[in-house]
């Protein structure tokens, strides 16, 4: 099992981000990850928060082992060609340690008071297929041409190339089985969804069936969910045998109201 930090990247200083990122790189957690969001999402009035990528290009240069993600980057914010330069930068910053995690993006209240363009669902999820495309492609190919409803690419080339071959791991965060999921099922290397392991052992089931639809080997994704750590540690423990027993690899732990003492005492148990 693998174990990521999200560092709950709002309201805080600089200071404290980017000491907690070095904290969670110290102890041994497997990633760091932070969100994709301008405003605060929680919490009374304004206050601080980081822009996303520039942030993980931030924290590359201030860590050493940690791989770095956000959970997940809204595709609403970035044209895909953009989104995919960025990512390269951020891959050769890191030496080749980031997470592509990559969503439809939902929070209409930032989208309205920024004016970002917010579409309704379906037309969310459609353009968010072609982009997953785009940036897999400007990943791998020269000239890369692609004519969808949304996006049209022609003859484009990114140079250079991802340090990890062929790309980047692609997350995929989805949990409609109806038009989301049977996206993960196509394109991503790792699915990650919300909620408790007995309900996501299913959808990881429906996921397998999706894959296999699609022609791929259902072992080929990876799975990852969320774990608190507001449990005792026992419960931590007995919750992680849980996401195991249900084919989970991957868990990103949410930084705990009571702060760095209880992620320590998590890490000395669990990480060794």
């Amino acid at each position: 099992m693998k174990f990521g930090l999200d560092i709950a990247q709002q309201r805080m200083s600089w200071s404290e981000n980017a000491s907690r990122a070095r904290f969670a790189d110290e102890l041994g957690f497997d990633g760091i990850w932070g969100f994709d969001h301008f405003q605060p999402m929680y919490g009374e009035g304004p206050g601080e928060c980081f822009e996303g990528n520039t942030t993980l290009a931030a924290w590359s240069g201030i860590t050493t082992n940690v791989r770095l993600g956000l959970l997940v980057t809204g595709m609403t914010y970035r044209h895909p060609s953009v989104y995919a330069a960025e990512c390269i930068t951020i891959d050769h910053a890191s030496n080749g340690r980031l997470e592509v995690a990559y969503g439809a993006a939902w929070y209409d209240k930032e989208h309205t008071e920024l004016g970002i363009p917010f579409p309704a669902l379906k037309e969310r999820v459609d353009a968010f297929e072609e982009a997953v495309q785009i940036v897999r492609g400007l990943f791998t190919t020269d000239g890369f041409t692609f004519e969808g409803r949304h996006f049209q690419l022609h003859d484009a080339t990114l140079l250079p190339r991802p340090v990890q071959r062929p790309h980047p791991p692609i997350w995929i965060g989805a949990s409609g089985e109806k038009r989301m999921m049977p996206i993960a099922a196509r394109y991503a290397d790792v699915w990650h969804c919300f909620g408790p392991p007995e309900y996501l052992a299913k959808k990881s089931e429906r996921l397998s069936a999706l894959a296999t639809t699609a022609g791929r080997d259902p072992g080929e994704i990876r799975r990852a969910a969320s774990l608190s750590l507001e449990a005792d540690l026992d419960g931590v423990a007995r919750m992680i045998d849980a996401w195991e027993a249900a084919g989970f690899e991957y868990l990103v732990c949410g930084w705990p109201g009571e702060g760095r003492g209880l992620v320590e005492q998590f890490a000395k148990r669990i990480l060794g």
